[in-house]
């Protein structure tokens, strides 16, 4: 049940974020519940073969350069669902970001 209540407290934290930023677009709830599915789905499998391929580099960056690989993911969700559009890897940074942001807050509210 708790992962239920994640995903749909992670599709209303990409609602809100797409209304935050100006070059994110999400559709429908719907789609932002897939595409909180999806991003659950990336995280687990391909965010830590990146992690494990650029460690020297997160390293050097002292853990920075996790938010390009966070942007990364959201640009393949953003390819693989066809109700969300990201206009570019700054937006992508950015609504990852405030995601993480919202996110938390609706977290620490329910």
């Amino acid at each position: 049940m708790g992962f239920i209540i994640k995903l749909l407290l992670t599709g209303l934290a990409a609602v809100l974020a797409s209304y935050i930023l100006p070059g994110v677009h999400i559709d429908s709830f719907l789609t932002a519940l897939i595409l909180a599915l999806v991003l659950a789905l990336l995280n687990t499998f391909v965010k830590p073969i990146l992690v494990i391929l650029t460690i020297p580099v997160t390293i050097v960056t002292l853990g920075l350069f996790l938010l390009v690989i966070n942007a990364l993911i959201i640009l393949l969700a953003d390819y693989l669902i066809a109700g969300f559009d990201v206009s570019g890897f700054i937006t992508a940074l950015l609504f990852g970001i405030v995601m993480a942001i919202i996110s938390a807050i609706l977290d620490f509210i329910f």
